[in-house]
């Protein structure tokens, strides 16, 4: 801002040093500034301190502040950069709205010389606002005879803006009948006046829509703009119009007194009370007169007597149209008086039959019809039909008379009864028609068999039924009625496991409900498939059959059976050895159990119930593997007791029990040390077959130091090899087809767990070596093994490696081996190791 700065004398103030007793000099000095409006709050108006001769800081020493009293503080002070800036936002139309120059006064006073400074703020305009219309839209009437060159004053348009900011100029939108003048006023202000150019018609166009727009000399330019509704007020310039010259018409005689005929309708382009016409009768003869009246108003020509074709047939009046200034106009009307069909055509039933057999042959005739009519001419002339997609047809025979015959073969089963309507019409304007309604039945033949809703049907019913429960129901519908309606149930004799069927249910004759005749049990017996007859009570009977499957649901009525271990029956339990440098998760043996139910019913699970050694063995739960749970340590008893629980999953559930006992050995004479311990008391033969043992021990390590019995194994090689042969097949022969059990028709393979035992020597020791588990094809019970020959035990190869003779005992087998020497080995320690 560039500061106009000015000093000059003004007149003392008041002396403050009467009230403060000290005389004071005063004195006044003015500043000028010059800023535009719309500043915002904080802008910069002028450096106050540079026009007071100080410095910034000065200011708050000295005092210097603004003291303008009566109107809102319009500007502060600065004190750091010691300037005057706006305290607000400065609109100059709102502070010298109509003044041509805008001038703000403030005084500023210097507290340590009471000294004041006047200061003027000259507020410059901007172009901010736009030229407004009071009136955004403006309404003129115009009458259509309004003479060109008329002129009608516009509203004028306001800005608060002056100079070229202000009003300026005023501009019409295009059109072709007016024109705009701006006059100017004593006051400066510029006033529009619309100027008519062209004739006006109101039938032409009704309503001028004008656009006036003001502009200022702003840059940019601003306008405003009003909308204008030129009204153009009519004048009665035209006379009444009718839309035909000529109105015709056709009446029925029969027409009702106070119909109306027709309206004659005549149109005037002006409005309002130019445009209303009223009619008349401008030439009627006394007939017509007599016949048909005119309204006046609305133009309808209607009857006030009734018709008579025979009286007269035509009528021609004239019908004037006039309006409210006498122009008029007219048209001619012309009446024909046509002759109606006023008699309805006669049907009259000669022969009528009211029930026929479904069986009927086409073209079987049901009445005999006879049709007239009194008028003459096509009003005379009749049509007879009956009504579509009926299995009949009308047959017109001789004259008028009309014959209903069947035209296909019926069937009570879809339609039993017929009401048929013969409808006779004449060829009149309008046509009259007569209807008659014929009743017909059908009488019903057996023609259906009785019929069930189903193919095939199928019941479940659970094992272990009672007697006489009710297994499903079989109905069957006859299309027919009456007797040929009335259905009977019975089976089609058949055969099941070499019974009849009849022994194993019954069927309730009427009914069709199908009882048992037995408890069935699902392991036995699990579906029955049997024919269910329906027959009917015409003549002849007819009938259908329909098969029927029943279907015997499992309950949980088996407890599992286990197959292996074997359950003794001597009172003793298998023995299984597992050896101490066994790791953890080293396999056993294996129960496997089957249940003879099915689904659920047969989904084992294992789990140990009581153990010896509690944590030192677990059973798979689905498996039923019995393995290691921790290693083996020497303070572990060599026998363990464990009972294994085998349980089903049926509701409630079955289960099943069985005891193993486990050896627990590293060397043999652990194992026949601890022998004694695993024999039952009651068993006296079990301490000679220990003894025998020993003895057969001992002479395999005095018989090693003899090369004889080497030459002599040499010797009974190929007697021993086919031996074994010979042994093992047979051993394969006798295998026990139970080892393969079915469930649910599956065949599940039992896996079979075999430890290999050999007997090696060292100069003074005799040890048993555990290899891993071998999994052979087959369990060999206890009964393959009582059937075995004794084994001489030899180094053929025939058997395995390194001269080992393997024997079975129960689930395993135990290989002896001496470098050479073959023993025999008798089959009691078999029996012995397999009732441990």
């Amino acid at each position: 801002m560039i500061p106009a700065l000015g000093h000059r004398d003004c007149k003392g103030l008041v002396v403050l040093g009467v009230l403060l007793g000290i005389q004071w000099e005063t004195g006044c000095t003015q500043i000028s500034y010059s800023i535009p409006e719309e500043l915002g709050k904080g802008s910069f108006v002028g450096n106050i301190s540079k026009d007071l001769g100080l410095e910034p800081p000065e200011l708050a020493e000295r005092g210097v502040r603004i003291v303008s009293r009566g109107r809102t503080q319009l500007f502060a002070l600065n004190p750091r950069s010691g300037s005057l800036v706006t305290a607000g936002r400065i609109d100059r139309e709102e502070l010298c709205i109509g003044a041509i120059k805008c001038q703000l006064n403030l005084e500023i006073l210097m507290e340590d010389k009471v000294k004041i400074y006047g200061v003027e703020v000259e507020v410059r305009d901007i172009n901010d606002n736009a030229p407004y219309f009071r009136e955004s839209e403006l309404e003129i009437k115009m009458s259509e005879n309004a003479a060109t060159g008329m002129r009608f004053p516009l509203p004028h348009a306001w800005d608060p803006d002056i100079g070229k900011n202000s009003l300026q100029s005023y501009k019409l939108s295009p059109n072709t009948h007016f024109s705009l003048e701006v006059q100017t006023g004593a006051d400066g202000i510029k006033y529009p006046e619309l100027v008519l150019e062209r004739a006006l018609d109101r039938e032409e166009r009704a309503v001028h829509y004008l656009v006036l727009t003001a502009s200022d000399g702003g840059d940019p330019v601003r306008t405003g703009t009003a909308r204008i509704r030129v009204m153009v007020v009519d004048v009665n310039d035209n006379a009444p119009a009718f839309a035909r010259s000529e109105y015709r018409v056709s009446v029925p005689e029969n027409v009702a007194v106070g119909t109306q005929l027709l309206v004659v309708n005549a149109t005037d382009p002006d409005e309002g009370a130019n445009a209303e016409v009223m009619y008349s009768f401008r030439y009627v003869d006394d007939k017509a007169a007599q016949v048909f009246k005119l309204d006046g108003n609305v133009g309808t020509i209607s009857t006030i007597r009734e018709l008579n074709h025979e009286e007269s047939g035509f009528y021609e009046m004239e019908v004037q149209a006039m309006d409210n200034a006498g122009y008029s106009a007219r048209a001619k009307v012309l009446i024909t008086v046509l002759d109606v069909n006023d008699n309805a055509p006669e049907v009259v039933l000669t022969s009528l039959t009211s029930s026929v057999p479904e069986n009927s042959p086409r073209g079987t005739l049901i009445a005999l019809l006879n049709v007239n009519d009194q008028d003459s001419g096509e009003n005379g002339q009749v049509i007879c039909f009956i009504q579509k997609n009926l299995p009949f047809k009308l047959e017109k025979s001789y004259g008028n008379y009309y014959s209903l015959v069947t035209d296909t073969v019926l069937d009570r089963e879809q339609v039993p009864s017929y009401n048929i309507t013969v409808t006779a019409t004449d060829r009149g304007s309008p046509p009259l028609s007569t209807e008659t309604h014929i009743s017909l039945n059908v009488a019903d033949t057996n023609d259906n068999p009785p019929i069930f809703p189903q193919a095939s049907y199928s019941a479940y019913i659970p094992e272990n039924n009672p007697r006489g429960a009710s297994l499903v129901s079989v109905t069957a519908g006859d299309p027919d009625c009456d007797e040929n309606a009335q259905v009977t149930y019975s089976l089609v004799e058949n055969t099941v496991q070499g019974a009849p069927v009849s022994s194993y249910v019954s069927i309730n004759s009427d009914t069709g409900v199908l009882y048992a005749l037995h408890s069935f049990d699902y392991e036995q017996f699990r579906d029955l498939q049997l024919q269910v007859m329906a027959r009917d009570s015409g003549v002849p009977p007819l009938s259908s059959n329909v098969s029927l499957s029943l279907f015997v649901l499992d309950q949980n009525d088996n407890v599992p059976e286990i197959l292996y271990p074997t359950p003794p029956t001597d009172g003793s339990t298998g023995v299984e050895l597992a050896p101490r440098s066994a790791e953890p998760g080293y396999l056993v043996t294996k129960v496997v159990a089957v249940d003879k139910d099915s689904g659920q019913n047969a989904w084992l699970s294992y789990r140990l119930l009581k153990a010896s050694e509690p944590g030192l063995f677990v059973v798979g739960l689905h498996t039923g593997e019995v393995r290691t749970a921790r290693a083996l340590l020497d303070r572990d008893a060599l026998k363990q007791s464990l009972v294994v629980a085998v349980q089903d999953h049926g509701q409630p559930p079955l289960s099943a029990t069985v005891t193993l006992t486990v050896a627990v050995a590293d060397s043999i004479p652990d194992v026949l040390a601890d022998l004694g311990s695993l024999e039952s008391p009651a068993n006296s033969e079990t301490s000679s077959l220990t003894l025998y043992l020993v003895v057969a021990v001992a002479a395999v390590s005095c018989v090693f130091l003899a090369f004889v019995i080497v030459l002599l194994a040499l010797r009974l090689r190929r007697w021993h090899s086919s031996h074994l042969f010979q042994d093992a097949g047979e051993g394969l022969a006798g295998m026990s087809a139970s080892h393969f059990v079915g469930v649910d028709g599956v065949r599940a393979f039992l896996q079979t767990y075999s430890h290999e035992v050999s007997l090696t020597a060292d100069s003074r020791k005799s040890h048993l070596i555990f290899p891993q588990p071998n999994y052979a094809d087959t369990l060999i019970s206890q009964e393959s093994c009582e059937k075995s020959e004794p084994l001489l035990l030899s180094g053929d190869s025939g058997f395995s490696k390194d001269n080992h003779a393997l024997i079975q005992v129960g689930p395993y087998q135990i290989f002896f081996s001496e470098l050479g020497a073959q023993y025999p080995l008798s089959i009691d320690l078999c029996m012995y190791i397999w009732n441990l």
